[in-house]
């Protein structure tokens, strides 16, 4: 009995130490659950650090979150940075991964659009979107659309008359629902130079 118990004990104590702590800098984090916070807390250091780069001197930078997909994979994030010229929008890609001992980490990474970049990139899913509505609607549980952009490949599809888009990058399955989406493109011409 008491070799029940220490086992149960030990097995309390290993689950506190997988608690939404984390655990390295390899961008793995234990548990699933995440936040507009800790997105906009993770992307300024890779910003800073990317895209920005930093030196001696103090530059001074807005970041500015646009919205978060509901599934949690995906967030939109607006930079500015006025004394280096650059402003452009932050995609943070989540994902789940297991470790060998079966625990369960979600992963991120971040990916760097510019200005006009970005634009384009925004444009080119509302264009295709527009120009393949018919096609996607007609049979929406079947009929999707994919392209390539950048390093990304893209897939939409309809359901019950609403898009989704799945963006698919460095090991990352991530899903756009429409009202996301949009939020993220609206937001971003309204704030964007």
């Amino acid at each position: 009995m008491k070799i029940k118990y220490t086992i149960l004990a030990i097995l309390s104590s290993l689950s506190f130490c997988f608690s939404q702590v984390k655990v390295n800098s390899n961008n793995i984090w234990t548990a699933k659950e995440f936040s507009k916070e800790i997105s906009l807390f993770k992307s300024k250091e890779f910003l800073f650090k990317n895209v920005l780069g930093t030196s001696d001197q103090i530059v001074p930078f807005e970041v500015i979150p646009l919205a978060a997909a509901s599934s949690g994979e995906l967030t939109t994030l607006l930079y500015k940075c006025e004394s280096k010229q650059k402003e452009g929008l932050i995609l943070g890609f989540y994902g789940d991964y297991w470790n060998e001992a079966g625990v369960l980490y979600q992963g991120y990474s971040f990916k760097n659009l510019e200005k006009e970049k970005a634009i384009e990139f925004l444009n080119k899913i509302v264009s295709a979107i527009e120009e393949n509505k018919k096609f996607l609607n007609e049979n929406s549980d079947n009929n999707n659309i994919c392209f390539k952009f950048d390093d990304m490949d893209i897939l939409i599809w309809t359901n019950a008359g609403n898009f989704s888009i799945r963006i698919f990058w460095q090991g990352f399955d991530s899903t756009w629902e429409k009202t996301a989406f949009e939020r993220s493109k609206r937001r971003f011409e309204k704030r964007i130079k």
